[in-house]
């Protein structure tokens, strides 16, 4: 396959996994990092340079939209920061020292959760929003987002639980090249009674800076490769782009599925080469 060609089909593959995430509410990089590992033989520690990279891009295009339509709760994403960004670079050091079989294993494993979110998801809001505990009182963390053209107060709780799983979080993106930004979803709207509208918005707000900070560790080690970095950033924020425009009419339970079984398929391929040794 010539260079041309290779860029090309790279950058095609970007434009979808970009698409799928953005549609999903997945993130881009649970596709892409496999399919560039299993389809292109990139050596996985390469394909997750450039898949932080497209993180990047993309979560620094849209977190500026949901900021300024007010739904993302900024003082939360910067306190939660700091334990995503620990996370991250404490992730990236690991990867270094990690075999490709050991991070393809863990990815695998990571795509059946992504797998199981997306198919069993249920992300309505129900009940009423719960009233902050001392802690995040006293942190002022509460906030409101828009809902029917008014704006809708909620509290938060659990602060010292959701700051914990932040840190996996982040470790996780740091290791695996992944926004992380399901186990970061789960955190706020499942520990913190975060409504998921802004858990999802301020997850996005959030990845970006997790991914800059793992990125310079891959960066410095010699594992972003501009030639395949800059096809995946632009296919990923073309596809997101696209993905965000079609979202409003799509059928997002029947994308759901459709991505949980193809992101299942890819896991279990990762993990029966990685104990293969085949990657």
């Amino acid at each position: 396959m010539s260079a041309l060609l290779f860029t090309f089909f790279v950058w095609l593959t970007a434009a979808t996994a970009g698409f799928l995430g953005a549609l999903t509410g997945l993130g881009g990089g649970v596709v892409l990092v496999p399919v560039l590992t299993l389809a292109f033989g990139v050596d996985i520690k390469y394909a997750i340079g450039a898949s932080l990279v497209s993180v990047i891009a993309t979560s620094s295009g849209a977190a500026a939209a949901y900021v300024r339509e007010g739904y993302t709760n900024i003082r939360i994403g910067i306190l939660l920061e700091v334990a995503t960004t620990l996370g991250a670079i404490l992730g990236a050091f690991l990867a270094a020292y990690l075999s490709t079989h050991v991070l393809a294993i863990v990815f695998g494993l990571v795509l059946v959760h992504s797998a199981w979110r997306s198919l069993s998801g249920n992300h309505q809001d129900a009940g009423p929003p719960v009233e902050s505990d001392a802690l995040a009182k006293k942190l002022r963390l509460a906030g409101s987002y828009p809902v029917e053209g008014k704006r809708q107060e909620y509290g938060v709780r659990n602060v010292p639980a959701g700051f914990s799983l932040m840190f996996g979080a982040g470790a996780l993106s740091g290791l695996l090249g992944i926004g992380a930004g399901v186990i970061k979803v789960i955190a706020m709207d499942r520990a913190m009674k975060i409504p998921f509208k802004v858990s999802t918005t301020t997850s996005n707000f959030m990845i970006g800076v997790t991914a800059a900070a793992s990125a310079g560790v891959y960066l410095g080690r010699g594992y972003i490769e501009p030639r395949l970095a800059m096809p995946v950033m632009l296919g990923v924020l073309g596809g997101a782009f696209l993905g965000t425009k079609v979202l409003i009419k799509a059928k997002v339970k029947s994308l759901r599925l459709i991505f949980g079984g193809v992101v299942l398929l890819l896991a279990v391929e990762m993990i029966m080469n990685g104990i293969r040794g085949r990657i």
